[in-house]
């Protein structure tokens, strides 16, 4: 039997405020234990919670990049369940009135080697307090509990059952991760639990209209623990059902080490947490007049910047999505074209993505870090460009400028001189090679004269060869067939 594999992802994202969404108690991560919770996060007797401007405004930003609907008027619930972390013994979330419903969020995937447009739809987008965190170990058997996230906002972001692989579910999560960073609402550190994903995987004969029974995956925060995580579960689900078992809806770790999802408990349904309106707060009204604020104040967005790109740059669909996954990466590009000129646009864009890429993956640093500056690549660049030097040459000194880093912007230009890189563009000097290599390899000439093409840049490999790389290329093309033909 063929299957079908059926994805939706829940994403708490940690909004940046200083502080938490219903006090004033600090957010820093990696304070002591307990140093950040005040009476409100502690559920002390008699305190009220007061909403937080600066995370309502974070939803809205959201909202209005996503294509979303803003609530004018939201309700906060109370959803309530016991945990040792959970003081209240509830969590002040929303349930039936979100402040963002629908939504779509546009991401890139790559079908068969080709990257292909795709996008996810939101169902809704909420606002609600973290819990605390129970501290298991080094406890000598106990567990410890710690309330510092205790009232950390987050905004949840639910998808639509709309994904049908591990792959398609990861390329959303990350597109999703680049935009709260880009929009600067959620600093995306996976590591310290600032975006965290759940994901819900069922699995349907293929063609069959009813979704299979889900379960989810709780707390995955790695891209690469969440495609396997979801891998895992959709075998696990099928095994079980050829097998002549049935899916039992629960929720499940994934176990990193094993590399296999465990049972954590059986899946709660809406009716089991007991939501009704919190009485303590009243219904959030956001006025159109708010949201022309937030939009006023907003950074251009990565869908408009992809369509300037190819509007003002004349980059491919595919360029223009690469360069702006990210808002640093765009903005490196937009500094080293500044320099150049639009003309080297493409060059620029095809380094980003090349050279710069993948040293930058080799170095496990963000382009913000790179050592070399905008200023460095676009001088490079120009030195391609007016013949100074080979792409190939280019490469060596890329290499070079990497390890000298950003001190000056002529770098470029002193490593060429340094290591005597300068390409020989003289066509006297060329010719004089290009008569010894034909002399010195006469059996290629007469196999080229033969009508054997590859010859041809067998010649050309040995005068390049001759030269160390530093021939112009394009003139050494130009001078051979002009010698090789007479």
């Amino acid at each position: 039997m063929q299957w079908e594999v059926v994805i939706g992802l829940e994403t708490h994202a940690q909004l940046s405020t200083q502080s938490k969404i219903f006090s004033a108690a600090p957010t820093r991560f990696g304070a002591e234990p307990n140093t950040q919770a005040c009476p409100v996060d502690l559920a002390l007797p008699g305190v009220l919670p007061v909403m937080n401007r600066g995370a309502v405004e974070r939803a809205i930003e959201f909202g209005l990049a996503v294509g979303a609907t803003v609530a004018p008027q939201s309700v906060f619930a109370r959803k309530n369940y016991f945990y040792p972390d959970l003081p209240k013994g509830y969590q002040i979330s929303q349930f039936e009135i979100p402040v963002v419903q629908g939504g779509r969020v546009p991401f890139m995937l790559e079908i068969d080697g080709k990257p292909e447009l795709r996008e996810v739809q939101l169902t809704r987008a909420h606002l609600e307090e973290d819990a605390g965190k129970s501290l298991h170990e080094d406890y000598h058997g106990m567990t410890g509990i710690d309330l510092n996230r205790a009232g950390t906002p987050l905004l949840e972001i639910v998808t639509e059952p709309d994904m049908r692989s591990a792959a398609e579910a990861v390329a959303y999560a990350k597109a999703l991760h680049a935009l709260v960073m880009w929009l600067g609402i959620c600093d995306g550190n996976m590591q310290e639990g600032s975006f965290r994903c759940d994901a819900n995987v069922s699995v349907r004969p293929l063609g069959q209209k009813e979704y299979g029974t889900r379960c989810e995956i709780k707390n995955l925060n790695s891209f690469r623990f969440m495609e396997d995580a979801i891998n895992y579960e959709v075998r696990r689900q099928i095994e079980l059902i050829e097998d002549g078992g049935s899916v039992q809806q629960a929720t499940r770790l994934y176990d990193p080490d094993k590399k296999e999802t465990r049972s954590m408990r059986s899946k709660e349904d809406a009716q089991d947490y007991r939501y009704f309106p919190d009485p303590d707060l009243p219904p959030l009204v956001i006025a159109p007049e708010w949201i022309e604020r937030v939009r006023a104040a907003m950074p251009e967005l990565p869908g408009a910047m992809r369509e300037r790109f190819v509007h003002d740059y004349a980059l491919s669909e595919y360029d223009a999505a690469v360069l702006t996954q990210s808002k640093a990466m765009a903005h490196y590009f937009e500094a080293v074209v500044a320099k150049t000129g639009r003309e080297q646009a493409k060059s620029a864009a095809n380094w980003l993505m090349g050279d710069v890429a993948s040293t930058l993956n080799r170095e496990s640093i963000e382009i913000a870090a790179s050592p070399v500056a905008a200023a460095q690549l676009a001088l490079l660049l120009q030195r391609i460009a007016d013949g100074t030097i080979s792409n190939k040459i280019a490469k060596e000194v890329f290499a070079a400028m990497w390890e000298a880093g950003p001190e000056h912007d002529d770098s470029a230009d002193r490593i060429i001189e340094a290591k005597g890189l300068k390409q020989i563009s003289d066509s006297g000097a060329l010719e004089t090679i290009i008569d010894a290599v034909m002399a010195d390899n006469a059996k290629l000439v007469e196999d080229f004269r033969a009508g054997k093409e590859k010859a041809f840049n067998a010649l050309i490999g040995q005068a390049m060869k001759a030269t160390k790389g530093k021939a112009n290329p394009a003139q050494v093309n130009a001078l051979l067939k002009q010698k090789l033909e007479a």
